[in-house]
């Protein structure tokens, strides 16, 4: 609301009333007070209308003490409390700020002995004033409500509605609850934490974050942690933390306090009621991972696990191993986090959690105290890609080094996924998420991982498979274990029964952005079965079970870039029609495959297929292939694949391609030549003779013309037979047809345009350049929408052909 900061006074006290109060009578006049709220009265009531509010108000910014002690001194020479009730707030205000007290706070200053009132209290420099100031801005510190308009908009319209009620005489605080404890801890960064002294950056590098500090200041009352368990505690005035027990048996912790004498904390938390009740305690607790930054985060593992797959995964196990399975079998999750994955389990005696985080660890403790079904003595910190198996409890190594007893083990976890930004990373070990390639695990089996290497999970992965050898592994993890073609060297040597598994969308998660699946899978490695492919049953988001899918490993098979690069034109090729990026061989790659003109520069790294007459029928199946079918964040990791050689035989295949690439490209004439117009110009009725009329003359085998430019000279061995198509492709052909012929019939039309073009001239751009979606011209948009409906219709009649030849396993 900066439209506050360049108005005079009278005018800010009319918009304040308008925009906060104007629900009540701001009309008051209470002697020299600048601003009054109160309720609605009408003439017949007998009582003095109640003051709800008396301000102070000054225009542009403003020293809010000072605003608050010329109030003070306003009503204190005047004494205006003794002609009128005094209201249950004083306040102030400006252009940027409004700050409330509690009358009952600073009353007693009306009464004190030996103070001359008789100054102006506009004047700030008398001994008065200083006098007044001091007393009154301690009490302003630990009691004020201060709130920003532009920040605190939402917060100060709540306040404002609970606290201004006749007869109300305490403060109303907003309540936190698990539903907003995340939205004040974003605001408590910006409040609070900037007067901690801490520094940040240091601390964040020996895995302290601001969110412990945030958990002492929400479970507390009167300014003390009421959770000893927690890792960093609220003091009254200072925070202690890393407390334990020293050589001499004492217990010893460091402290910090505030830069700010704790001023910036109390009116903060002047605006929130703390504790929040008990009943959300452990569930707070629980999600200590969302206070953790979302680097840390994916390096350490702290995301947590959506309770309906956490009770899913458990089901899973039971169906597996038996209903009696917690009493058959030990489990172990070696990254817990604050433990929720563990969860819904029974017996404590048989559960081991670790995690890399002391933090972690005080916060499980801390809600054994809360009816946890944990040990404290099987909860411990323990960094699973670095550590030794003997710091591990005595009674978990004993599992580990039972051949027969580690049969009965169960890894369960949920693992950190944060992974090296890109092979660069790999080989310089520059940027990227330190760590990752530098574990212990990783240096000790990188033979074996190969690129495999750049995932942690994959590393938890590997130490489970050759250091507890025979157990069961139970994991969460992305499908790339199974699909990806970096883990081709893990598949190589990873041999283990999958006994059970199933795939949940990972946009379920916690923070976890993109489309693409996230499986639960039960890993037997005591049964050394090659991984080929698995079955995974599907879920939907809301935990609905939809069917079955397979996913394959890949390992003897070759991917379809591998079968398009060797086509590709040269780039010296004076004959070059068009070019795409080819990168990666699955569905999350999709979108980036689009045809454009070959002059235009793309900010994609990947390679460059140019494309040329010769190559033409080949780069419209590629394309093709690549298009017909959506992404979901079901097929996301599915491969495709170089396919066998029947697809040669298939003329309509290859023509239905050629049409669903013909209406399909992103070809745009301001580039140069438009080589792509699918008609001639009597079928649309062209004002002119295009440019090129490479394509139909391609479709009609007449591509050697004597009359042809540069493009077509010196061709031998040239197909001088028309290509036919399907009757789904002509209905494209048609569709296409009507479009181009009313967008010729515009006055503006370039005849040359190309169907990106075409598209552009109807449905415009916005201020970004991107196209819009639609257009308000409804003829176009019934054409344009009949084109892509003959599209679809037409790849229907494409898609049982790319898994027929293979280029898609099915």
């Amino acid at each position: 609301m900066s439209y506050y900061l360049n108005i005079r006074e009278e005018e800010l006290k009319n918009k304040i009333a308008q925009d906060y109060f104007n629900i009540y009578d701001n009309t008051k006049i209470i002697g020299d007070v600048d601003f009054c709220v109160a309720m609605h009265q009408s003439e017949r009531e007998l009582f003095e209308q109640e003051s709800l509010l008396w301000a102070e108000a000054k225009k542009g910014i403003s020293d809010i003490y000072k605003s608050f002690v010329q109030l003070i001194l306003t009503i204190g020479k005047a004494r205006t409390f003794d002609k009128y009730l005094p209201p249950a707030l004083l306040g102030a205000f400006d252009a940027e700020k409004t700050a409330f007290i509690p009358y009952n706070d600073i009353h007693d200053i009306f009464y004190l002995n030996d103070f001359n009132w008789n100054v102006t209290p506009s004047n700030h420099e008398t001994k008065e004033f200083k006098i007044l100031y001091r007393k009154v801005k301690d009490s302003i510190d630990k009691n004020a409500s201060l709130f920003y308009y532009n920040r605190d908009d939402k917060e100060l319209k709540n306040f404002i509605k609970e606290n201004f009620i006749a007869g109300r005489s305490r403060i109303t605080k907003t309540q936190i609850d698990k539903n907003n404890f995340i939205v004040i801890y974003n605001k408590w960064l910006q409040s609070v934490k900037p007067f901690i002294a801490v520094n940040w950056d240091i601390a964040k590098k020996n895995g302290i974050i601001d969110g412990d500090f945030y958990l002492a200041d929400l479970l507390s009352r009167e300014n003390e942690t009421l959770r000893e368990k927690l890792f960093v505690l609220l003091k009254k005035d200072h925070y202690e933390l890393d407390r334990k027990l020293n050589e001499y048996g004492l217990f010893s912790s460091s402290s910090t306090a505030f830069t700010d004498n704790q001023k910036a904390h109390n009116q903060f938390w002047n605006k929130y009621e703390r504790p929040p009740k008990e009943e959300y305690w452990d569930y707070i607790i629980k999600r200590r991972d969302l206070l953790v930054p979302q680097d840390v985060r994916e390096r350490k593992g702290s995301f947590f696990t959506p309770q309906k797959w956490v009770e899913l995964s458990q089901k899973y196990l039971a169906d597996t191993f038996g209903k009696d399975w917690q009493e058959e079998y030990y489990i172990w999750d070696c990254a817990a986090g604050t433990g929720n994955l563990l969860a819904g389990l029974t017996n404590k005696y048989n559960i081991w959690a670790s995690t890399l985080d002391k933090q972690d660890v005080e916060v499980m403790k801390s809600r054994i105290k809360n009816g946890a079904n944990l040990l404290e003595s099987h909860v411990f910190r323990f960094d699973f890609l670095n550590d030794d198996f003997s710091e591990l409890p005595e009674t978990l190594q004993k599992i580990i080094n039972d051949t027969e007893k580690r049969k009965n083990l169960i890894i369960y976890i949920n693992p950190p996924y944060a992974e090296a930004s890109n092979k660069k990373t790999l080989n310089e070990r520059k940027k990227g998420n330190r760590g990752v390639e530098q574990s212990m695990i990783n240096k000790k089996y990188a033979q074996f991982l190969g690129q495999g290497n750049a995932e942690l999970f994959a590393q938890f992965f590997t130490r489970v498979y050759f250091e507890i050898s025979g157990s069961i592994l139970a994991s969460f993890s992305t499908m790339k274990i199974i699909s990806g073609p970096h883990f081709i060297d893990f598949r190589n040597f990873f041999r283990a029964k999958n006994e059970k598994s199933f795939v949940v969308p990972a946009n379920t998660f916690d923070n976890v952005k993109g489309s693409f699946p996230i499986g639960f899978m039960i890993w037997n490695t005591n049964k050394k079965n090659k991984i080929d492919k698995i079955k995974a049953d599907i879920y939907n988001k809301k935990g609905t079970f939809t069917g079955v899918k397979k996913y394959f490993s890949y390992i003897n098979n070759n991917y379809i870039n591998e079968w398009i690069k060797p086509f590709r034109a040269d780039k010296n090729d004076t004959r070059i029609i068009g070019k795409f990026p080819f990168k990666g061989n699955d569905f999350q790659n999709r979108n980036m495959i689009q045809i454009v003109h070959h002059k235009m520069d793309y900010n994609i790294k990947a390679g460059q297929f140019l494309i040329n007459k010769k190559n033409l029928i080949r780069t419209s199946v590629y394309f093709a292939v690549r298009k017909v079918i959506p992404a979901t964040w079901l097929n996301d990791r599915d491969q495709f694949l170089y396919p066998k050689n029947k697809w040669e035989k298939d003329i309509e295949f290859q023509n239905n391609c050629l049409t669903y690439t013909l209406f399909n490209n992103n070809i745009q004439l301001k580039y140069g030549i438009n080589y792509w117009i699918p008609f001639t110009e009597q079928e649309i009725n062209a004002k002119d003779k295009f440019e090129s009329n490479f394509m139909t003359k391609f479709i009609a085998g007449k591509i050697k013309d004597k009359n042809n430019n540069e493009l077509y000279k010196n061709e031998k061995n040239i197909r001088k037979t028309p290509l036919f198509f399907s009757p789904e492709a002509k209905i494209v052909f048609d569709a296409g047809r009507k479009l181009w012929k009313y967008y010729h019939s515009q006055a503006n039309c370039n005849v040359n345009a190309s169907l990106y073009d075409i598209r552009t001239h109807f449905q415009g751009q916005n201020s970004k350049g991107r196209m819009n979606n639609k257009s308000n011209d409804e003829k176009y948009m019934k054409l344009i929408t009949g084109l892509r409906e003959s599209l679809k219709n037409l790849s229907k009649k494409i898609e049982p052909k790319i898994y027929e030849y293979e280029f898609l396993k099915q």
